[in-house]
């Protein structure tokens, strides 16, 4: 009898699964890059050894050239206030997360924390955890 076998092995590969895969993972880590930096500011923050895990609503930003920051935007020190209660009204809890850059003086960082008070912001101050 000659039987034969049918059984060839066919060399070729099909790249679109692979592709699907690739496309799928590019797209993941483009979301969670985007999550790991909220603040896109370069600060050198302070170091402690507790941390707080509430939310803030929005971050207030003071570099070493004490220019102020709301989230990414540059705004004079004198509109501040305003523009802080445009975005906390009507909120439950208002929370502000401040950084700041260690080398800025106390009286810049207390003037924002006057602001907090006199508007019953709940006010977190961001800091770098000790290694």
């Amino acid at each position: 009898m000659a039987l034969k076998r049918r059984s060839k092995v066919d060399p070729s590969f099909s790249m679109s699964s692979m592709t699907d895969i690739v496309f799928l993972l590019l797209v993941f880590f483009m979301v969670t890059s985007t999550l790991i930096h909220p603040n896109a500011l370069k600060l050198l923050l302070p170091r402690s050894n507790s941390q707080t895990s509430a939310k803030a609503i929005t971050t207030v930003s003071i570099t070493k050239d004490l220019n102020y920051y709301i989230e990414t935007n540059q705004v004079p020190f004198e509109d501040i206030e305003g523009i802080l209660q445009a975005r906390l009204n009507g909120q439950e809890e208002p929370t502000i997360a401040l950084h700041v850059d260690k080398s800025v003086p106390m009286e810049n960082v207390v003037n924002i924390m006057n602001i907090a008070q006199s508007n019953k912001y709940k006010l977190i101050l961001a800091t770098q955890p000790l290694q």
